[in-house]
């Protein structure tokens, strides 16, 4: 079973909210390091930041100010992953969010587990992957829109994330 190359996480008001009082964890190296992270867990080689790749994403979180709506980009270059959150939900809180679908994905039979959703884990850790490019927005109902996109795309169907 495989994936499209996009996928959306949503952090519902029931959900885990992250508020930091401490400086707000949105540099290139946080997302860096929380993506990174979750692939030399499994043995995949770091992801470099791309300015061409965070213009992409920047551009695009730009579209979805007004309406914060998870919506992917369309006929884009890259894989994505998208979130929302609410307070001061941070670009790190939107990888560990992803990331924490690693739990449903099973790496024998290539899927995720029944009901579950896996593909925002299995872009993150995609071994083709070489580059990445994140935004975050505020916007006009105060919450706030993340997308990161990697190139090259990953979720093949038919391959292992690694």
């Amino acid at each position: 079973m495989g994936w499209c190359n996009m996928s959306v996480a949503f952090l519902g008001v029931l959900g885990l909210i992250m508020v930091h009082s401490t400086q707000a964890q949105n540099s290139q190296q946080d997302y860096l390091d929380a993506h990174n992270a979750a692939r030399a867990e499994v043995g995949v080689g770091p992801l470099t930041w791309d300015d061409a790749v965070a213009g992409y994403a920047q551009n695009y979180a730009n579209q979805r100010i007004g309406d914060c709506a998870l919506m992917h980009s369309q006929g884009g270059p890259y894989g994505e992953n998208l979130a929302i959150g609410s307070g001061d939900f941070t670009g790190k809180a939107a990888v560990d969010l992803w990331v924490a679908e690693k739990q449903y994905y099973d790496y024998n039979s290539n899927s995720c587990a029944s009901g579950e959703v896996c593909g925002h884990y299995t872009q993150v850790v995609w071994r083709n992957s070489a580059r990445v490019g994140c935004a975050r927005v505020q916007c006009n109902n105060g919450w706030w829109f993340i997308t990161c996109n990697y190139d090259p795309p990953g979720n093949y169907v038919g391959q292992r994330p690694y």
